[in-house]
């Protein structure tokens, strides 16, 4: 219940920001009539080519983590977009845990002692990848791009928390390979499987694979942001989409709600209207920026879930761990 307070009194003061000290509704209302949704639409498609390279990566880090046989790729990619979507209509990040066990129904050996700590572990190795490509956005943003200093500080933090989210994973794949002494009983077991989940960041060249699909999803991101852009008529150099694509994710780092609705646009806005643009349409442009997304999230997720025979009671369940209800 404190939880549910604490988030409850969170958004009713970013409603009231919004409301009372936020833009010029008629005029973000304008900005979302006059979008060119030719742009709208590319970006759309952009997005969903994204979300392909990042399960491609995934699917990969599954290969070196598990023995085969290995599940297909259509249920690796259908698992991923329900992640997606539980991740946009479920609070937390739960959708990681939910991927997994949508996955684990297709999986051929699902009932292989250790495969489902196993399998974990694949999401976390999956994550700390994409580190990599998102510190290279953001070094080229802290180079180049013009934004103020509390989202400047804001991406020191999220550079140094990387960081050390690499190493410790790093770390955890090597203490496995060299046979680190784990804890005894059920934890300990548990524990050695979920680092057989980081396999690939012991291997070099599949690792350097995997951050390579991770990138492409990157750049298409980066992409699908300065298209959207270009439907708002508004034309910045390409560091500009850095910065607020940098920012966006910075605003989705805790997320107090799904999708972090309005947190997330108030974020956009501020390297925006650095670079010029008026709040009003810096607004609406988050506003369109987070409807892409979550039409790619909601319409794959929504076609994958009925593909699977699930609801969101089921996934539900899945983001709690009750995996005995699979």
């Amino acid at each position: 219940m404190l939880h549910v307070g604490l988030v409850a009194a969170a958004a009713t003061g970013v409603v009231a920001l919004l409301v009372f000290h936020g833009p010029n509704w008629a005029q973000v209302g304008h900005a979302l009539t006059g979008m060119n949704f030719g742009w709208a639409a590319l970006a759309v498609f952009l997005a969903f080519v994204s979300s392909l390279a990042r399960a491609m990566s995934w699917d990969n880090v599954i290969k070196e983590a598990v023995a085969k046989p290995h599940p297909r790729l259509r249920d690796v990619i259908s698992a991923f977009f329900v992640g997606i979507f539980a991740n946009g209509v479920l609070p937390g990040r739960v959708g990681e845990v939910v991927r997994v066990g949508v996955l684990m129904r297709r999986m051929p050996e699902r009932d292989r002692p250790g495969l489902w700590p196993a399998m974990l572990g694949t999401v976390l190795a999956h994550r700390i990848l994409e580190v990599f490509p998102s510190i290279a956005l953001i070094a080229w943003v802290l180079v180049s791009a013009k934004i103020p200093a509390p989202a400047r500080t804001a991406l020191w933090g999220v550079v140094a928390a990387g960081i050390t989210f690499v190493c410790v994973g790093i770390a955890l794949a090597r203490r496995h390979e060299q046979g680190g002494e784990e804890g005894k009983g059920r934890f300990g077991w548990m524990l050695a499987r979920a680092r057989e989940g980081l396999g690939i960041l012991r291997r070099p060249i599949p690792s350097f694979i995997s951050t390579g699909w991770q990138t492409i999803g990157w750049l298409l991101q980066l992409c699908v942001v300065y298209v959207t852009l270009l439907a708002f008529d508004i034309h910045l150099p390409l560091i500009a989409a850095a910065a607020v694509l940098a920012v966006a994710n910075v605003a989705l780092v805790l997320p107090l709600w799904p999708g972090n609705l309005g947190v997330l646009q108030a974020a956009i806005a501020v390297p925006l209207v650095a670079y010029g643009v008026p709040l009003p349409r810096a607004v609406a442009f988050g506003i369109a920026l987070q409807a892409i997304e979550s039409v790619v999230g909601y319409t794959g997720g929504i076609a994958c879930l009925f593909r699977e025979g699930l609801s969101v009671e089921r996934l539900r369940a899945m983001g709690a761990r009750r995996v005995d209800t699979i």
